[in-house]
């Protein structure tokens, strides 16, 4: 099932003012669970953390900052 461009739009921002802000707490509660591990551990966790929390969204976010397809052309 593809996703309108406008529904895309409206889901990138949820995701990015709702569940981003939310992942980022779980990503710093988990390494502060890991009683603060030597720094270059904690940069190599945020990195990862920082690109997994994108992976599963990958399709909502392809293309968002394209024209929409469907709207109609105002060319002349």
């Amino acid at each position: 099932m593809a996703l309108k461009h406008k529904t895309r739009k409206r889901l990138s921002i949820l995701l990015l003012v709702v569940w981003l802000p939310l992942y980022i707490v779980a990503a710093v509660s988990l390494v502060n669970a890991l009683s603060r591990p030597p720094i270059l551990v904690e940069l190599l966790v945020y990195v990862g953390l920082g690109f997994l929390w994108a992976l599963p969204f990958k399709f909502v976010f392809k293309g968002v900052g394209q024209p929409d397809p469907d709207a109609p052309d105002d060319r002349g």
